[in-house]
């Protein structure tokens, strides 16, 4: 998917050096939403580290990870990830994201939701997908309801964020509503 000068594609080992450097520039930007994460995380070593143990997890079948990329420099510029995939009677899994505020406004991440979507639905037959946002995430609500998720509930003290535990709403979207494995 290629939308406004930007590709989203599946995350490799070769992204770990853009990452680092797209982490590190937006490190303050993102830190009233994300953990608090050691320096190691915001270098090349500590990146491809870490897209070592999400390719695993790819491998596997628990994770479906994407970067977004600049098509003119191949920089990354976001990412988007379905994870916690369950199937059984669940049939489940949910999505983070994010975009560097230079690409904020251009749909990067309600385009990315949506495909995410598609694909959970059409290639791994899951019948939703959740998300969880800070409770005054506005803007990522903003883009869950365009993509058409619904909120289902408030988690209190979900994900220990920035320093302490914090409140998240819960979003799904329903997919479809076949039976499992059809």
């Amino acid at each position: 998917m290629i939308i406004d000068g930007v590709e989203m594609r599946g995350v490799v080992l070769g992204d770990a050096a853009g990452l680092a450097e797209s982490f590190a520039r937006n490190r303050a930007f993102m830190a009233h939403v994300e953990p608090i994460r050691q320096d190691a995380y915001y270098t090349e070593a500590g990146q491809r580290e870490r897209l070592e143990g999400v390719l695993a997890e790819r491998d596997a079948g628990r994770i479906v990870p994407y970067v977004f990329v600049e098509t003119a420099t191949g920089a990354p510029v976001g990412a988007i990830n379905l994870g916690s995939i369950a199937y059984g009677p669940l049939c489940s899994g949910g999505i983070g994201y994010w975009v560097d505020p230079a690409w904020h406004g251009k749909g990067l991440a309600t385009a990315g939701v949506e495909e995410v979507c598609r694909v959970a639905r059409d290639e791994l037959g899951l019948h939703r997908v959740e998300a969880g946002t800070l409770v005054d995430n506005l803007a990522s609500q903003r883009v869950l309801a365009k993509a058409g998720f619904e909120q289902f509930g408030l988690a209190p003290r979900y994900l220990h964020i920035n320093g302490a535990w914090r409140d998240h709403r819960l979003f799904q979207r329903l997919l479809h509503d076949n039976p499992p494995g059809a």
